[in-house]
């Protein structure tokens, strides 16, 4: 009861299993469960319980007097919820394997339960990573070498199990906020509350922007948005690439100096992906309010051409924005009519 688990030795581990088996062998059931309850002992049950679990196994399979059965179930309910759930899990893996014949149907029948139970508590750790120590974690940059960071490396491990034990990413995203419970369990209704946003924000974040396992979305949910987001990608670093005084007219002629603006501006009215309308808006906006400034500075002080034709040019906008300003509100109020004569 002292010790701390990192203060466990090699020994200790075969000395409580053989004091557990012998506990079992005796017959003093109830002592050893009352030693599985003691929270001074949590420690030890956590680390070590697991080794109890073949005995209380095989004590089910050849026991077939109820009230015996009934007290060897409940210690292995209590060894399943408290035990390190990773080593459990090998465990019982173990137990599985080991019979043959007819043992075989019965002992999988007797552990899917606590097989559920163990998964889903490997499930809750999981969450609990992509809180801490994913949610505060500075991954590498895309530029540099993604593959040896080892966040990176660890995230996508986090999904993968989550995935493999029956949370694949669609599940996971797209259920998130439904009133439906997720859970089976009372203890997992209660951690939803306290850390299932932040690590589902943290899970979006690594899908969407780093790209850990996207490919495990379906497309048709990914495709339209990925494509309108390498493009304006492509836009903005070709912008960036080029140098001053280095576009002669002639290349107006190319019908993507036309094209590319009409697209801009269908993403902006139409798309209903608002990162990829305020990427628009932040790109042909930005660089057209940066080309000012460069004219307005380079213009001839006497006449100024560019700044007067500039003032007549935001007093275009300013008058668009205000007819924009008026439709959104005919357009709400028609709507809040609507609803109201729904009721």
């Amino acid at each position: 009861q002292i010790l701390e688990e990192q203060d466990f030795k090699e020994e200790d581990f075969g000395l409580f299993q053989l004091a557990g088996q012998k506990c079992i062998d005796e017959g003093h059931v109830d002592q050893l469960i009352e030693i599985i309850q003691n929270e001074q002992n949590k420690v030890i049950i956590k680390n070590m319980g697991w080794n109890l679990v073949g005995p209380v196994v095989r004590c089910l399979l050849w026991n077939k007097e109820d009230n015996k059965r009934k007290r060897y179930s409940l210690m292995l309910d209590l060894l399943v919820k408290l035990c390190n759930p990773k080593e459990l899990l090998l465990g019982l893996l173990e137990l599985i394997e080991e019979p043959s014949g007819k043992q075989i149907s019965q002992i999988i029948l007797l552990l899917l339960q606590p097989l559920q139970t163990v998964t889903h508590f490997l499930c809750l750790s999981c969450f609990k990573s992509l809180k801490c120590p994913l949610l505060t974690a500075q991954f590498l940059d895309q530029s540099e070498e993604t593959g040896t960071d080892p966040l990176r490396c660890f995230a996508s491990e986090i999904i993968g199990f989550l995935s493999a034990i029956g949370y694949p990413l669609p599940k996971m995203i797209f259920n998130h906020g439904k009133k439906k419970k997720t859970w089976n369990y009372l203890e997992f209704e209660e951690e939803e509350d306290k850390q299932l946003a932040d690590s589902m924000a943290s899970l979006a974040y690594l899908v969407f922007v780093q790209g850990i396992s996207i490919d495990q979305l379906p497309m048709v949910l990914r495709t339209e948005e990925s494509v309108f987001s390498k493009g304006l990608d492509l836009l903005e670093n070709g912008l960036l690439r080029i140098e001053d005084n280095s576009l002669l007219h002639q290349y107006l002629e190319i019908k993507s100096f036309l094209s590319v603006p009409q697209g801009l501006v269908k993403i902006m009215t139409l798309c209903p992906i608002e990162t990829l309308v305020c990427k628009c808006f932040r790109t042909k906006i930005m660089a057209s309010l940066n080309l000012l400034r460069y004219l307005i500075i380079k213009d001839n002080e006497n006449d100024n051409q560019v700044l007067h034709s500039a003032l007549y040019t935001f007093d275009l906008i300013e008058s668009v924005l205000a007819r924009v300003e008026e439709l959104i509100e005919i357009k709400t109020k028609s709507t809040s009519e609507e609803n109201i004569g729904i009721k």
